[in-house]
Parts: structure tokens; sequence; C-alpha cells
């Protein structure tokens, strides 16, 4: 289902963004309704990467190496 959408933008950029619109051969309203599209792609793609960094970050890596020498033993007197 669609739905109007009622902007209010400076007129310099709406007669810049027509521009835009022309040259690429569609209309304002679908130039703004595909940046909105998106942005919020973008911002899911986002949320997305992060819970899935966040899930990584909660399991433990192994980096090898064994157990760490002793303070004494490195510091010897």
């Amino acid at each position: 289902m669609k739905r109007n959408l009622t902007l209010q933008l400076d007129e310099s950029v709406v007669r810049k963004a027509k521009i835009v619109a022309a040259r690429r051969a569609t209309s304002l309203s679908r130039l703004v309704a595909d940046e909105i599209e998106r942005l919020v792609d973008e911002e899911d793609g986002y949320q997305r990467a992060q819970a899935a960094a966040l899930r990584h970050l909660g399991r433990a890596f192994h980096l090898g190496g064994g157990p760490l020498p002793a303070r004494e033993s490195l510091h010897a007197r």
C-alpha cells in the first residue's frame, strides 16, 4: 500500500532535485521515494550487521598460545 507524504524543502533544493530527476529520466517523487527506500534499506543492513557482530562478540575466540607465565618469573630480581 502506498501512502502520500508532504515535504517542505527550499525552492533552490527543489529546483536542483528536479534537474537530477530529469537527468535520471524519473520523476521528482520517484527520486525522493527511491532515496528514502535506499536509506531505510541501508539502515536495516547496518542493524543486521551490528546484531551479527554482537553475536560473534558473545562467543570466545581461541587466539592460540598457552597459559601466561607467572609474574615472578618475568620480573626475577
